[in-house]
């Protein structure tokens, strides 16, 4: 990170989250908690030195963008900067392999290592990158899915079932699988 660092908790259709950025950009986003005052807690966990502040303009149109989707809107954030200052180069690598995916579009992590160049043998390192993503939902990776297209985890409040309603909000569902009796007629 560099610079000092301010945050905002606002309030979204899913509930209150949280931003936190330097000069240079968006330093950590907490996905909804259950209250502002938990979101708050999550937010300086990891960043116990920031101060309260109103955004400037590029954070509040993160902020803005993140209300149209909890709201169910599509939103885009690859324009939004970001202070990813200290990650390897491999996770900064993930993280914009990951950004380039869009509203409604989901990725394997064996896929995403493999379009990295680095082959499927690298998909767990691609789901730690995912499990410490410091600004979910900014860098989508609610959508990097487990082999199969099964669900996989999600290391934000809330677990795999925020990643289903995430991804519910842009139209992507998991059905159960029906019964095998019920393919064979029975």
């Amino acid at each position: 990170m560099t610079g000092k660092t301010h945050y905002l908790i606002f309030d979204t259709a899913g509930g209150p989250c949280g931003i936190a950025w330097t000069a240079a950009g968006v330093v950590r986003f907490q996905l909804p908690g259950e209250d502002a005052a938990t979101t708050r807690r999550l937010l300086l966990r990891h960043l116990p030195e920031a101060e309260a502040a109103e955004p400037p303009p590029a954070v509040a149109r993160a902020v803005a963008a993140a209300q149209r989707y909890f709201a169910g809107e599509e939103a885009d954030f690859t324009d939004v900067p970001l202070d990813l200052a200290g990650q390897s180069d491999f996770f900064l690598s993930v993280y914009d392999a990951a950004r380039r995916l869009h509203w409604g579009e989901t990725t394997t992590y064996g896929t995403l290592a493999r379009d990295l160049g680095a082959g499927p043998e690298m998909a767990r390192e691609v789901g730690q990158a995912m499990a410490k993503n410091p600004v979910a939902l900014i860098i989508p990776c609610h959508r990097v899915l487990a082999a199969g297209g099964k669900v996989g985890g999600f290391s934000a409040p809330g677990g795999s079932s925020s990643k289903l309603k995430m991804l519910a909000l842009e139209g992507i569902s998991f059905a159960p699988p029906e019964p095998a009796q019920q393919s064979f007629g029975f």
